[in-house]
């Protein structure tokens, strides 16, 4: 499997409830490396921009109103097949059906608080690293 990067967000849900240490844990004990990390917050039209994607769902006025209450702790993980390997650490995006072990399944409160987000395929990862991180933040 090739070395990949991805993104990941611990979202404001998490770090209200100090997961972020937990939430790394997981991340690297499943074979995952940081190579950049900040903590920031989103204002509501960097969130806009962030999920632009989803504009015209249903969904999308809560989820970036939510994205912006609060700091987000954005990360690189790099390693072989990340993409996937952190889709599959973070669990179905519903707690009530993520699998036993994962982030979502012992720490997410709902569908819309569920601690984290993660790039979702190679394109989407190129475009969203660049979001939060220049490439000289990245130092793996």
């Amino acid at each position: 499997m090739a070395t990949e990067r991805t993104l990941s967000l611990i979202k404001p849900d998490a770090t209200a409830r100090n997961l972020v240490g937990a939430i790394c844990a997981k991340l690297e004990g499943a074979g995952l490396r940081i190579v950049a990390q900040k903590r920031v917050r989103m204002t509501l039209a960097q969130a806009q921009a962030f999920y632009a994607v989803h504009a015209q769902r249903p969904f999308y006025p809560e989820l970036t109103e939510f994205m912006a209450s609060g700091p987000v702790v954005a990360m690189v993980l790099e390693g072989a097949g990340a993409i996937a390997k952190n889709r599959e650490v973070m669990g179905a995006t519903d707690p009530a059906e993520a699998a036993p072990g994962t982030i979502r399944a012992e720490h997410a409160a709902s569908i819309g608080e569920n601690c984290v987000h993660g790039s979702d395929g190679p394109e989407t990862a190129a475009q969203e690293i660049p979001f939060f991180f220049a490439q000289t933040d990245i130092v793996g």
